[in-house]
Order: C-alpha cells, then sequence, then structure tokens
C-alpha cells in the first residue's frame, strides 16, 4: 500500500501563485510515474502535469507555461508549482502515483478568486 497526502491548496487571487506537495510514504518502491490531476465542480478529472522516474514531464495544454512539477526522490515527494492562476484553475487538485497499482490522494482545493 502506498498513502498519499497532499498540502498547500488554498484561496488565492488571479495572478497569484501557489504551490502544492505530495507525500509518498509506505511501499513506494516500485512507483514509475506521478501525476496531478484536477476535477471542477460539474466537470471530468483531468490530468494536468505528470513525471517519470526518468524526469520526463508532461502538461495539460490548459496550464503548460504556469504550472512545473516536480520530484524529490530523497523526500518522496511530488511538487506542483502553479503561477499565473486564473478562476478556471478552480478544482480540487488530486495526487496520483502508478507502480504496481495506483493511488490516490485525498485532494487539496484550490480557489483563484479575487
Amino acid at each position: 500500500q502506498v498513502q498519499l497526502v497532499e498540502s498547500g491548496g488554498g484561496l488565492v487571487q488571479p495572478g497569484g501563485s501557489l504551490r502544492l506537495s505530495c507525500a509518498a510514504s509506505g511501499s513506494i518502491f516500485g512507483i514509475y510515474w506521478l501525476g496531478w490531476y484536477r476535477q471542477a465542480p460539474e466537470k471530468q478529472r483531468e490530468l494536468v502535469a505528470s513525471i517519470t522516474t526518468g524526469g520526463s514531464t508532461d502538461y495539460a495544454d490548459s496550464v503548460k507555461g504556469r504550472f512545473t512539477i516536480s520530484r524529490d526522490n530523497a523526500k518522496n515527494t511530488v511538487d506542483l508549482q502553479m503561477t499565473s492562476l486564473k478562476p478556471e484553475d478552480t478544482a480540487v487538485y488530486y495526487c496520483r502515483v502508478l507502480g504496481a497499482k495506483g493511488y490516490w490522494g485525498q485532494g487539496t482545493q484550490v480557489t483563484v478568486s479575487s
């Protein structure tokens, strides 16, 4: 089993920044892919950014140039730095990792509003 705990969500004004962090614990050996998803009210959950153990990253078109995903192998964390936030970025953000199985975090709310 892998446990994922997200932190760093909150309320921010348009144009502001937030940094989300996801800490993994448990049977983390074998994890090869880490990602951040988000789900806005009445919308489907969507993949925002991902990173592999080799360091390859991928981003949704809507966040390219504004969000950066990174991982710290020593701390077993994966972070999402979000800048130039827009109201449409408002959602619950979820961490997900893939290894022998897939695991989800509990989610953290990000609200972008003036």
